[in-house]
């Protein structure tokens, strides 16, 4: 039941994902062409509209799921065992969904500045050496199952948007 809930609560972030995600790829040519045009000032703008964008879509995305979670589930399958295994992982779904929106524009706006070694360390730090063990102790140590290793992916994401937000402020300032 905890592999159905799983699959269900991760269709469900995946599909959201799409949207920032887009938006991130958006954001590396913006940023990007601004800083060939030398306008600093475009390239802030445009990677702060793009975080701005992802994070609000995502915001708006874990009202969803905090709201209706068993309707959700319920539209993958009729199994109540099932539906019960989804709704606390589209919880802690609903959790992450900010930060995976301002991680993954983030991401995308200093890759348009020529900034990709942040994301990668970032990353690297935030899930492999934070979320992953956190949430092999917590599923596994801690007898959590699903929901744990689910947290354990929510700190990493938040490690890695409040982190990639700190290097694209504090290595450019305002210009992204």
């Amino acid at each position: 039941m905890q592999l159905a809930g799983h699959e269900i609560a991760l269709n469900c972030v995946s599909f959201t994902f799409m949207v920032p995600f887009a938006i991130s790829a958006a954001a590396s040519v913006r940023v990007g062409q601004a800083v060939g045009r030398g306008d600093a000032a475009g390239a802030a703008a445009a990677g702060w509209t793009a975080i701005g964008l992802g994070a609000g879509f995502m915001l708006s995305m874990s009202g969803l799921l905090v709201s209706v979670p068993a309707k959700i589930a319920g539209g993958f399958t009729h199994g109540p065992d099932v539906i019960r295994a989804a709704v606390p992982l589209l919880l802690v779904g609903a959790a992450f969904q900010f930060f995976d929106g301002v991680q993954v524009t983030a991401t995308g706006a200093l890759r348009g500045l020529g900034n990709t070694h942040a994301g990668l360390v970032v990353q690297l730090i935030g899930y492999w050496v934070v979320g992953l063990p956190l949430g092999l102790w917590l599923g596994f140590g801690r007898k959590m199952g699903a929901v744990g290793l689910w947290i354990g992916l929510a700190a990493g994401l938040l490690i890695a948007g409040v982190s990639l937000i700190t290097v694209g402020r504090g290595r450019y300032g305002e210009t992204w």
